[in-house]
């Protein structure tokens, strides 16, 4: 009787111990009846080529990676998607014959979340980007391919605002703008906050001008550093304010997919993610 094998994967990140993937994955697996191993692994950008060398030499099939890695862990892959290319981050990591292929599933996790769980319609909508790093970088290409009508880009560095648009290459839509601009560029009927800046309890000042009526507004950040934007939207009138708790969820069955070939029920998973956060906060 043969052994079952048990495919080895991970998430790389600094800081990492917060993260829900290896939950997530465990939940997709236990669905689909594949046996895998899923852990974090916290690497430093020094050191993230030699944690990510010892994971391979270790048998290690495919990683996602997060923050501040995803900029970088494009430029070491031997090869990557065309989304990927696009965007210039990779967020998941296949292990191929001859190294890593890079993939970037960020973008169409949240287009998911937002279309198909909150109903939300992005065509012709005038679009916020706050940062200009990995995670705005993963996301953009995919709101623009839904079909918004304009994205407006501001982050600390210009330099890395300019450099995003660039890549993105569409000046009739794109727009790079400094945080100084912000109280000119009327209102938005989508802000989506990319920065880390909440982790260091440093939301940049945002006018409440910027909501449009009916405006809606989404952190890729879940649990409490997604706290202040999604409470400064909330008090500048957004409509519906959403947290990156079902984008996480998406970009990983995405994941799931390309390195198993199935794509789980995102819903259950996404559900038990959802109620443990309740209970968490009202102390259930």
């Amino acid at each position: 009787m043969s052994e079952t094998v048990i495919k080895r994967f991970a998430v790389i990140g600094h800081p990492v111990a917060h993260s829900l993937s290896p939950r997530i994955h465990a939940a997709f697996g236990k669905q689909r009846g594949i046996a895998l191993e899923y852990t974090a692994i916290d690497a430093t950008p020094e050191q993230f080529d030699a944690a990510l060398a010892a994971f391979a030499a270790g048998g290690g099939t495919g990683a996602n990676i997060t923050l501040p890695h995803k900029q970088y862990a494009a430029t070491v892959c031997e090869s990557l998607t065309e989304r990927a290319q696009r965007c210039g981050a990779a967020n998941t990591l296949i292990r191929t014959d001859t190294g890593w292929l890079g993939d970037n599933t960020d973008g169409l996790g949240l287009v998911r979340d937002l279309t198909e769980r909150h109903g939300q319609d992005l065509r012709g909508r005038k679009v916020l980007l706050i940062g200009a790093g990995g995670a705005a970088r993963g996301v953009a290409p995919a709101l623009l391919d839904a079909g918004i009508k304009s994205l407006f880009i501001v982050n600390r560095t210009p330099a890395r605002t300019d450099a995003l648009a660039d890549v993105l290459g569409e000046p009739d839509r794109v727009h790079p703008r400094n945080f100084e601009d912000l109280g000119n560029l009327g209102g938005f009927d989508l802000i989506v906050n990319a920065t880390s800046a909440a982790r260091e309890a440093a939301l940049p000042f945002l006018p409440s001008s910027l909501v449009a009526p009916r405006a809606d507004a989404v952190d890729l950040s879940y649990g409490e550093v997604a706290i202040p934007f999604l409470a400064w939207a909330r008090a500048a009138g957004a409509d519906v304010v959403v947290d990156g708790l079902g984008m996480l969820v998406e970009q990983a069955a995405e994941a799931f997919q390309r390195w198993h070939g199935v794509r789980p029920d995102t819903s259950a998973v996404y559900a038990a993610l959802r109620e443990s956060y309740t209970s968490l906060r009202t102390g259930d």
